[in-house]
Formats: C-alpha cells, sequence, structure tokens
C-alpha cells in the first residue's frame, strides 16, 4: 500500500510540474483589471473570499490556480458552468496574470468553529486513518497547510464548506482533475463526518 501511495504521488508531482511549465508569461496588467471588475464579486479583490462556497484565491500557488482556471477553461477538466463562463473568453495569459496575482496575495487567517470535529480532523490530517488506508494529508500538503508549490495546494484558512464540497465531489467522481486518482481514491474511503472534521480542521491551519 505504501509503495503503491508513493508511486502515486510521484506519478503526480510529474504531471503537475509539467503543467508549471507551460505557463505562459502572465499578461498581469489585464489579469489585475479583470480580478477587480469580474472576480471581486465572488472571491473578493484580494481573493480573499467571504461567501463560504467560494474558495479562498489568496496565496494560493500560481501553478495551482492556473491549472484550475485552464480546466475550468476547457469546460471538461473541471467544468463548473459559472467558472467556464467566467473564463471562456480568457486567453491563456491572463488567466497565467490571474493565478500570479492571486498567488500574491496574503490569505486571512480563519478558525475550525467546532472542537470535537477540530479534533478529529486534526487526527485525520496529521496521521491518516490506518485501517481505512487514509494517508495523513500533511504529507502531501505540509504540516501547516502550505502545500507545495507545484505539486500541491494551499489548504490553510480555506473555507471548511467549501473544503468538504470539493472533498465530497473527489468522493463522488463529480470532480475528476486530480493527477492519478488520488483525491478521489482518499475521499471514497472517508465518511461525511470525517471530511467534515478535516475540512473544519483545515480552516484553522496557519
Amino acid at each position: 500500500m505504501k509503495f503503491r501511495l508513493a508511486l502515486t504521488l510521484f506519478a503526480a508531482s510529474v504531471s503537475y510540474v509539467a503543467i508549471a511549465a507551460d505557463m505562459p508569461k502572465a499578461d498581469l496588467a489585464t489579469a489585475q483589471k479583470t480580478a477587480g471588475q469580474v472576480c471581486a464579486a465572488c472571491h473578493a479583490a484580494d481573493g480573499n473570499s467571504t461567501i463560504a462556497q467560494n474558495p479562498v484565491l489568496a496565496g494560493q500557488h500560481a501553478e495551482y490556480l492556473y491549472r484550475q482556471l485552464l480546466g475550468f477553461k476547457k469546460d471538461g477538466n473541471r467544468p463548473e458552468a459559472v467558472m467556464s463562463a467566467m473564463v471562456g473568453s480568457l486567453s491563456n495569459e491572463v488567466l497565467a496574470g490571474l493565478a500570479v496575482h492571486y498567488a500574491s496575495q496574503k490569505p486571512k487567517p480563519r478558525s475550525a468553529r467546532n472542537k470535537d470535529l477540530a479534533l478529529l480532523g486534526e487526527k485525520i490530517y496529521r496521521g491518516g486513518i490506518a485501517d481505512k488506508g487514509v494517508p495523513a494529508c500533511a504529507a502531501c500538503h505540509g504540516a501547516s497547510g502550505a502545500g507545495i508549490p507545484v505539486q500541491y495546494p494551499r489548504l490553510a484558512s480555506q473555507h471548511a464548506e467549501y473544503t468538504e464540497a470539493q472533498m465530497k465531489k473527489w468522493r463522488s467522481e463529480e470532480r475528476k482533475n486530480d493527477a492519478n486518482r488520488m483525491m478521489r481514491m482518499i475521499a471514497a474511503k472517508m465518511s461525511d463526518k470525517e471530511i467534515q472534521a478535516v475540512s473544519d480542521y483545515i480552516a484553522g491551519l496557519r
């Protein structure tokens, strides 16, 4: 099991590095204008969304953001009707600019809301769920939730509701843009309570 997981993580890393190498030169001027006039309505001007269903973009790795934006644009890699409509007409240079812009913003700290859930979430995040074969989240996303640039996204200070929703989308395979099915395989083994717990704990990481 550990050997198989190591191979999956390595293959995912190679895939992510390839995406990073393909990022075009960022059109920051157009991107900043787009961020202020379009993106701010849902994600706030500085990327610190105040709407729990919309992700915090501030401080997220540029390569990860660019990869997600490409997925929305292609409408297949990560199909989301609203986002596909928003980015469909934007050039890859502007998408890269948006990614760089939000990566440069400072995320605002958040806190876990439920002490008991957060304690369970901490156990899962730091130690996984051994009897289910669920690896520790920290193995890829880091002890503080900062992630690893190019390879794995930042999770710290993300809205618990958003993280929970995405985990459930991985589990149902509504979302499929994880390299080598890594997140889908993990989420498939987790209960609603376990997903909610780790999402709540992640919100308080900093």
